[in-house]
């Protein structure tokens, strides 16, 4: 069974930057792509970004490109999510996802039903 722990949410002041993690263990040949959702107070979950486990093919959101960064440490089976200039309507509950070969063959991305397993999620808070 494939196990998603996130970290490194925390509160920030706007234009700062943070570095969200997720540690993939007990990986399976079945995990082929990773994605970041987040959801904010009283909103739906939201797709922010993705990339194949290779690296080579992936997506990011319109709301996000330019300011956060998708990447993948395959040594560490860890995902980061790079988030700089981070703005007040950032502030979400950050989930990480796994996925299996079909999302990259689909490269349907934002399709949160197309991941397979799910992180518990980590906070992410941006004052003003």
């Amino acid at each position: 069974q494939v196990q998603l722990v996130e970290s490194g949410g925390e509160l920030v002041q706007a234009g700062g930057s943070l570095r969200l993690s997720c540690i993939a263990s007990g990986r399976s040949s079945s995990i082929y792509a990773m994605g970041w959702f987040r959801q904010g107070p009283g909103k739906g979950r939201e797709f922010v970004a993705a990339t194949s486990w290779s690296g080579s093919i992936g997506s990011i959101a319109n709301s996000v490109k330019g300011r956060f960064t998708i990447s993948i440490d395959d040594a560490k089976n860890t995902v980061y999510l790079q988030m700089n200039s981070l703005k007040p309507e950032d502030t979400a509950v950050y989930y990480c996802a796994a996925g299996p070969q079909s999302l990259v063959y689909s490269s349907r991305w934002s399709r949160f039903d197309e991941y397979r397993y799910w992180g518990q999620g980590t906070q992410v808070t941006v004052s003003s």
